[in-house]
């Protein structure tokens, strides 16, 4: 299945299936959440998440906690070359308009909301810090930051094996004014698939 450019989709995802998120074009970067099915109020949450690693980034084999330090999402393969982000906040309106964007402008935050109105899922107060797939956010010694265009090659995919009962969401990231999604700054679309349990 496709999910176009600068577009979000809620997917329901029963504990054992999983989510492969496939970068069809390469560099199209991936703002990804997961809530509790049963309890919306439990989400994917980075800190805790950095604390469960002992990393700031996240590899193969692990597990993603949520805010009560439960896991609900294992990132069981991933064939790019493994950045994804998790310090990066979601795009919205006002960064946009300090990017000099005074009309609409498509964003992940306020996919994340459309998305799960979509599905009639309640959806939390705030937007937590999303998983950004195939984001590069280099992290120098210093501790100084940068966003630099992404390694992910046409073809590179993640799978997200739900460890509960989870709703996923997906934003094609529509940054066209920073390097995010590449040097050409051209938000594409990604493909997905949802893959039933493994026996």
């Amino acid at each position: 299945m496709d999910l176009a450019a600068r577009s979000g989709i809620a997917i329901r995802l029963s504990a054992g299936e999983h989510l492969v998120v496939t970068n069809t074009h390469g560099q199209q970067v991936v703002d990804t959440w997961a809530l509790s099915a049963q309890d919306t109020s439990r989400f994917l949450s980075a800190p805790h998440t950095w604390m469960h690693t002992g990393r700031l980034v996240v590899r193969a084999g692990d597990d993603l906690v949520d805010n009560t330090r439960r896991p609900l999402l294992s990132l069981s393969e991933d064939t790019s070359p493994g950045d994804h982000d998790l310090l990066i906040p979601s795009c919205d309106l006002p960064r946009y308009r300090q990017l000099g964007v005074q009309e609409h402008h498509d964003n992940c935050h306020d996919n994340f909301y459309a998305a799960l109105a979509a599905l009639g899922v309640p959806a939390p107060q705030f937007v937590p810090q999303p998983l950004n797939l195939f984001m590069r956010v280099p992290i120098a010694a210093d501790g100084a930051i940068s966003i630099e265009s992404p390694r992910a090659r046409a073809g590179d995919r993640v799978r997200l094996t739900a460890v509960e009962d989870v709703v996923v969401v997906l934003s094609a990231c529509p940054q066209d004014l920073a390097p995010t999604n590449g040097v050409g700054r051209t938000p594409t679309g990604v493909a997905y698939d949802i893959v039933g349990a493994t026996v």
